[in-house]
């Protein structure tokens, strides 16, 4: 009996996924200004066992064609820690990171080849004061943390994609960081931060496997769903004090793209939409885009 750690054929599920997904995509309308700012999200991405999760691959892809197609994206992605900032490599099909280890040459050999991102590099640039720059990496592609869930939201893979590294664990620094993003939702940009939100693996389970969800990853989901429906960031900003903790996030990189997404809404209490939530192998996968 296969499964998504064990599949009978490695990424068949988004082999099958494509056959439906990708005429869909070739009919998703382009946004334009009359659409007013693009949402700005927050997702829990998954790793390569996403590909063969087909229930989940459809619950991207849903979440992607309820907006219009955005004119690009620009992710910042917990797998990308960098001091300064930095952008990644804006050149069409720039190479792809497999920052994953352990699983079938398949999800090694898999490409997505999006076109030409130096437009939006000079935007995100622009947009940050002198104090902070912004750098252009000349080879660095896009990480798991940013191809593996976009192959599902725009499996065209035509829409400019760039990746923003996360310079700081700060929450104040990431909100700021956010706000500074904001006017590219105007443009149509969708502003995207990346992590999961609960990311226990030291944690793990054989339970897990057989979907039993521990406390640690519950209780601290809740935790985060009651803050968001209040709009209170300073308690998501104290999560080290939440239930679950520090099991939920032992290091708090998969949660800490939250307040760039946060940063980039309106105002960062601005009310939020949860667009995917329930558990994979006991983690929460909670995502939500913002309101305004």
């Amino acid at each position: 009996m296969s499964s998504i750690f064990d599949p009978a054929v490695p990424a068949g599920a988004y082999d099958e996924f494509l056959v439906e997904a990708l005429p869909a995509a070739r009919a998703q309308r382009d946004w334009t200004p009359a659409d007013g700012p693009m949402p700005a999200l927050y997702l829990s991405h998954g790793a390569p066992p996403l590909f063969d999760d087909g229930p989940w691959l459809r619950q991207l892809f849903g979440w992607a064609r309820s907006m219009p197609k955005p004119t690009s994206v620009l992710i910042v992605s917990a797998h990308w820690e960098s001091a300064p900032l930095m952008l990644s490599a804006p050149a069409a099909g720039t190479p792809l990171v497999y920052d994953f280890g352990g699983f079938h040459p398949r999800y090694y050999g898999m490409t997505y080849r999006t076109p030409d991102a130096s437009a939006l590099a000079a935007r995100v640039a622009a947009a940050m004061p002198a104090t902070e720059p912004v750098h252009q990496h000349p080879r660095r592609g896009l990480d798991h943390g940013a191809w593996v869930p976009l192959m599902a939201m725009y499996p065209l893979g035509d829409v400019p994609v760039l990746q923003l590294s996360m310079p700081t664990h700060d929450p104040d620094r990431l909100l700021a960081l956010g706000a500074r993003l904001r006017e590219l939702r105007a443009e149509g940009t969708l502003v995207i931060g990346s992590g999961f939100m609960t990311h226990g693996l030291q944690f793990v389970t054989r339970e897990m496997f057989h979907g039993v969800v521990p406390a640690w990853s519950s209780d601290f989901d809740a935790w985060v769903a009651d803050a968001l429906a209040r709009g209170d960031v300073d308690a998501l900003a104290g999560y080290r004090k939440a239930p679950g903790m520090p099991f939920a996030h032992p290091t708090p990189d998969h949660y800490l793209p939250l307040f760039v997404t946060l940063g980039a809404a309106t105002t960062p209490d601005a009310p939020v939409e949860t667009a995917i939530d329930g558990y994979m192998m006991g983690f929460a996968k909670r995502s939500f885009q913002t309101v305004g």
